[in-house]
């Protein structure tokens, strides 16, 4: 079994701003398999599919950003998940829109929700999925509070005209992470679609 976890804020205040990402990505993937609802309570929504021959949940934490850890650890231990099962989706700032970024471990790159996941499961050996959501309207000034409202912002014109595209790059690397290994599905995707190099 597999696990794919978006992270984000519960609420429709939140819903379309760049920190709910993963929540946008997962809720396609809910969509596109046709996931069936498996369980709901204060820590998080469960979604149950199949892609191929593998079992996949789709796991939306609602404890908040900060919190994600608890609702993750939940699942992995009501499910027994090893930790290389358990892929999870959130927004970087410091990626460009349009960015993929696939690693199989590392530090919480000063994320908060990452970083809860990290201190509730004991380990950094977790796979997750950068989505770069750095666009125009960038600040120059990186400090805690003025990130902080950035991507609790809504993306501009530009970027929702692309985003539908970019959900569906997420939603193939996802499966790629699922049926090719992360090794080659990296190799693969972790690049930006709209550079002129990459555009399609």
């Amino acid at each position: 079994m597999k696990c794919i976890v978006g992270l984000g804020n519960p609420g429709s205040r939140y819903r379309f701003t760049r920190h709910n990402i993963g929540f946008l990505a997962l809720e396609l993937m809910i969509a596109s398999f046709k996931a069936s609802h498996a369980e709901s309570n204060d820590l998080f929504e469960c979604y149950q599919t199949s892609i191929g021959e593998t079992p996949v949940l789709f796991l939306m934490p609602q404890t908040y950003m900060n919190n994600s850890g608890v609702a993750i650890r939940e699942i992995r231990q009501q499910y027994d998940l090893a930790l290389e099962d358990i892929l999870v989706l959130f927004d970087d700032f410091q990626l460009p829109f349009g960015t993929l970024r696939l690693r199989p471990k590392g530090s919480d790159g000063g994320h908060n929700g990452i970083a809860s996941v990290i201190y509730h499961l004991q380990s950094d050996l977790i796979p997750r999925l950068r989505i770069g959501v750095g666009g125009a309207t960038l600040p120059a000034s990186h400090t805690h509070e003025v990130m902080a409202d950035y991507v609790l912002s809504s993306f501009d014109a530009e970027e929702k005209e692309l985003l539908p595209r970019l959900l569906h790059h997420t939603q193939d690397a996802c499966v790629g992470w699922i049926e090719a290994g992360i090794q080659k599905t990296m190799s693969q995707y972790n690049r930006n679609f709209f550079s002129s190099a990459g555009a399609e």
